[in-house]
Order: C-alpha cells, then sequence, then structure tokens
C-alpha cells in the first residue's frame, strides 16, 4: 500500500522474484489498455477467455447475495482463484486504496510493504497526512514483517504505532538502490528498488547477483515514465507517458524530466479527473512546459478543458484547449511531448497508439 509507487515496488518484487525461478502472480489495479494488465501469472497476462469463464462463474456464485461484490473484490476473487489454478509460488497484491477497508487485506500475508504516503483520496482517506497513513497501515499483519519507504514525519510516527499495536516487525528501508541499471527511469525508482529487495529477502527468496541484475533491469510497467522515442506510437520529437495525478508524483515526475530532458522543456498534454489537488499537480509541471495542451479525460469525472485552463496564473506558458485527445496530438511539436495527469489519460493514448488508423502526428 502506499500513495505513490506501488506498482513500481510490485513490479520490481515480480521481476526479480521470477527471475529466480518462482512463479508469480501480481495483482495491480487500474489497468490501462486491458483488463488483463491487472493479472498475470510469471509476467504473462490473463487471456480474455480465461477472464470471461472466471467472471462468469463469479457471476453466478454472487447472483443470490444481498450485498453485491464491488468490481475490485470480484477482481481479486478472479485474481487468486487464477493463481490458485497456476500454482503461484508468490503472490504480489497491490492494494486499490487505502488499506483498511481494502479487499487484498482479506488474503493472509507474509510481509507488508509500504511505499511513500502522501495526500490523494482525500475525500475517501482522510485530510491529513496521518489519517491517510492511518488508513495506508492497516495493511500492516500482526506479527508478519512491514517495510516501508522512508516517510514524512506524520505518517511515519502512525506507521510505527500501528506495527507496536499489532507487534509487527517494521524496518525503514532508507537508503536507495545503486549499482543496478533498472528497467524503470527516476531516481525515485532506486527506493522502490530497494524495497522490493527487503521485501523479497524477508520471504525466503534466495538472490544473486545475477538474478537481481536481471530482474531490475527487465522491470517493465507502463505509464510510468514510459519513453516512446522509438517503435510503434513514437513520434519524431519524443514521447513520455506518466500517470502521476497528484503533486508529490508529479513533483517526481519533473524531477525526472529535468534529469532525463536538462533544459529541454515538454510540450504538455494534461488532463485530470476532478477531486484532484489540480493547482498542485500543475504548479510542479508548468516549470518543465513549454506549452500545454488542456484535453478532456475519458471518464465520468474528467474535469472540462476550459475549467483548467482557468486555474493557471498569468505567466504559465502558451495554452491551448482540446475537444479531444486527437487534436492536441495533430498539433506539430518541437519538443518532446509529455502526456500526464491521470491513469485514465495515459491508457486512452495507449489504446490510441495501438490504432493504427488514428496514430498521433509525428510532424
Amino acid at each position: 500500500a502506499g500513495t505513490n509507487g506501488k506498482g513500481s515496488t510490485c513490479a520490481f518484487i515480480e521481476s526479480v522474484a521470477r527471475a529466480t525461478g518462482t512463479r508469480t502472480g501480481l495483482f495491480t489495479s487500474p489497468h490501462l489498455v486491458r483488463y488483463g494488465e491487472r493479472i498475470r501469472v510469471s509476467g504473462i497476462e490473463i487471456n480474455e477467455d480465461e477472464i470471461a469463464s472466471h467472471f462468469t462463474a463469479l457471476r453466478e456464485l454472487v447472483a443470490e447475495w444481498e450485498q453485491r461484490p464491488t468490481f475490485f473484490e470480484l477482481s481479486l476473487a478472479l485474481a487468486m482463484k487464477y493463481f490458485a489454478e497456476r500454482a503461484c509460488e508468490l503472490v504480489i497484491l497491490e492494494t486499490g486504496m487505502g488499506g483498511r477497508l481494502d479487499a487484498t487485506t482479506a488474503v493472509p500475508a507474509d510481509v507488508a510493504v509500504l511505499t511513500p504516503i502522501a495526500l490523494d483520496h482525500q475525500q475517501w482517506l482522510g485530510e491529513t497526512l496521518g489519517e491517510i497513513a492511518a488508513e495506508k497501515a492497516s495493511i500492516i499483519v500482526p506479527r508478519k514483517k512491514v517495510f516501508s519507504s522512508p516517510q514524512l514525519p506524520e505518517a511515519r510516527t502512525i506507521i510505527e504505532q500501528v506495527a507496536n499495536e499489532r507487534r509487527a516487525p517494521l524496518e525503514f528501508v532508507e537508503d536507495p538502490l545503486h549499482g543496478y541499471a533498472l528497467g524503470l527511469a527516476g531516481e525515485h525508482q532506486h527506493g522502490n528498488a530497494a524495497l522490493a529487495l527487503a521485501a523479497l529477502h524477508s520471504v525466503g527468496i534466495t538472490l544473486s547477483y545475477e538474478t537481481v541484475k536481471a530482474g531490475l533491469g527487465s522491470t517493465s510497467w507502463p505509464g510510468r515514465f514510459e519513453r516512446l522515442d522509438s517503435g510503434p506510437g513514437a513520434i519524431a520529437s519524443g514521447l513520455v507517458l506518466d500517470i502521476a495525478h497528484n503533486p508529490a508524483a508529479a513533483a517526481a515526475l519533473a524531477a525526472n524530466w529535468v534529469r532525463e530532458f536538462g533544459e529541454c522543456k515538454a510540450n504538455l498534454i494534461f488532463g485530470v479527473v476532478e477531486s484532484k489537488d489540480i493547482t498542485g499537480i500543475l504548479e510542479a509541471l508548468l516549470p518543465i512546459a513549454d506549452r500545454v495542451h488542456f484535453v478532456p479525460v475519458n471518464s465520468p469525472r474528467a474535469l472540462p478543458p476550459a475549467e483548467l485552463a482557468a486555474l493557471l496564473p498569468a505567466s504559465s506558458p502558451p495554452v491551448e484547449i482540446h475537444q479531444n485527445l486527437q487534436s492536441a496530438f495533430d498539433v506539430p511539436a518541437a519538443l518532446p511531448t509529455l502526456v500526464t495527469g491521470s491513469a485514465f489519460l495515459v491508457g486512452e493514448v495507449k489504446a490510441l497508439l495501438d490504432d493504427s488508423s488514428h496514430r498521433p502526428s509525428t510532424q
């Protein structure tokens, strides 16, 4: 559980474990393009026929239930059944949101992992960092090990309190991992990699330098500073996709942009859903933007592009408002393009790139 880095840390754990020959099961959310992205065995997505078969069985099972399971709960049930059928030796579960009421806590866990906690989803998790940390720390299992990224003081105090109450051995993984090439870009990923290795060591998986090197180097996680400079979906000036949707994630994205591109600014395509700290996100991103294209997000909670534009200060870069995503890509760009603000938006871009009849402009 955590606010940022959950998916990346899960991906590191899975990839390194798989490199040792361990049969892995990985459950994550949300998906970007295909539902099958949520459920993988040894790195391979569940196929559509298996999804349909399992969902049909689940629908029959719950048909008479007075309280119907949520989509997330059904997805977790499907995943656990699938992992059992495939005899997975290590299962990695990413919480959906929070932790205290998350369905994943119904599954007995040998180790809990907490990634950096920040402000996000306040309308559900609480207005303060402490309240949010309490929700996340609820995944800690009594007398089972827990590993945490470095945390802000308020969050750290709560995690320590919960671990102490549950007599769970707690370790903060303070030092980033260096000396290995990572498949995921960004300085923050070195912290996620260190956290992943600590968790793997604790469950008794034997790790060698070679397997760690292979696993970390081959880790892939779409939508996290995903660069498309060549191959399908590439555009002439370069394209980066990142699902950053809170100020902390946006700040990490901006820092990584500067690290990768130096003084070269971004042709920014941005869309977001309501209830986010949009001002905080934009404050982090505007310093790296040469031009901002506001686009609608394919979600009932999408914030209209014109409302986004109204939030910008007068000193902002030039702004363009678009009625759809394709029109933003149709504007010629000499600088690398950065698409961010929402997992929905990044998923829509990836689907657009997969559709050969609607490729973004390469001018």
